[in-house]
């Protein structure tokens, strides 16, 4: 006997099937101009700080975090940014808990990420992350690809913006067959573009890829979230339905042509 299996995609939201995500670490001045230009472009960022370095004049004001940062995400870079690999895992758990502690007093919602200060760490390091409230860890280094991480606790961006940030910005918005899902992560510091005299990077990149319908833009916890929400999806045998058993809305594709979002708590009928 025949069976007629429906083609099913999960989305991102709104059906998109590219995301745009970008994480900048340690909190200095410039983020300042950086958060403004990615605000004009409607660009989602996360940003790694170290919540023991607030003393330091070049780095923002922690006073200031709420209101700069406001619809960004802020993540751990450690208390203290050491190269925890060489430090003892109790230390490392320290500065990441009082990480977490002291940013969540300031931001009023639960931080989640981190970003490997040094680009330093370890298999035991991530065995140590889940039980710290920690979801994600970003590494060092170019992917040079666009595809989705295998693991998110190393979490490898597709390039640095020092990287051929304007090719693969090219690259990515030309991207057109919805049968991947397709993410372009860039990392990086803000205070690299004054070292450097060359904002003229980051400005040219934001244009290319900014306010475009077929890009979702997150931050990182936001990604991560949104493919768990994927993961819980509860479909019919025969695909004739999906129950979505979280409080955020879930989006498929069916058969190319057909968009769906099932929202928190609904079954729907395929």
């Amino acid at each position: 006997m025949k069976t007629d299996i429906k083609k099913i995609y999960a989305c991102f939201p709104g059906g998109k099937h590219k995301v745009l995500t970008m994480s900048y670490d340690d909190g200095k001045c410039e983020d300042q101009r950086l958060v403004e230009l990615f605000n004009q472009h409607g660009i989602k960022a996360t940003f790694n700080v170290n919540s023991g370095l607030y003393k330091d004049p070049a780095r923002i004001p922690t006073s200031e975090y709420p209101t700069l940062y406001q619809g960004h995400e802020v993540a751990c870079h450690t208390v203290s940014h050491p190269t925890i690999e060489r430090c003892p895992l109790a230390s490392v758990a320290q500065e990441i808990i009082e990480d977490r502690k002291q940013l969540e007093s300031i931001m009023g919602y639960p931080v989640r990420g981190l970003a490997y200060p040094n680009g330093s760490y370890s298999k035991e390091i991530c065995k140590l992350l889940p039980g710290l409230g920690i979801r994600y860890g970003r590494v060092v280094g170019n992917s040079e690809n666009f595809a989705m991480p295998d693991d998110f606790l190393r979490w490898k961006a597709t390039c640095h913006h020092d990287h051929k940030l304007q090719q693969f910005g090219e690259q990515f918005v030309e991207l057109t067959k919805k049968q991947y899902l397709y993410m372009m992560y860039v990392w990086g510091h803000s205070y690299e573009f004054t070292a450097k005299n060359n904002w003229n990077v980051i400005e040219d990149f934001c244009k290319l890829v900014g306010q475009r319908d077929d890009i979702w833009y997150a931050t990182n916890i936001q990604i991560v979230d949104y493919m768990d929400v994927v993961k819980m999806a509860q479909y019919a045998a025969d695909g004739s339905f999906v129950y979505n058993p979280c409080a955020q809305s879930l989006w498929i594709c069916v058969e190319d042509t057909t968009f769906i979002e099932v929202k928190g708590g609904e079954l729907v009928t395929i």
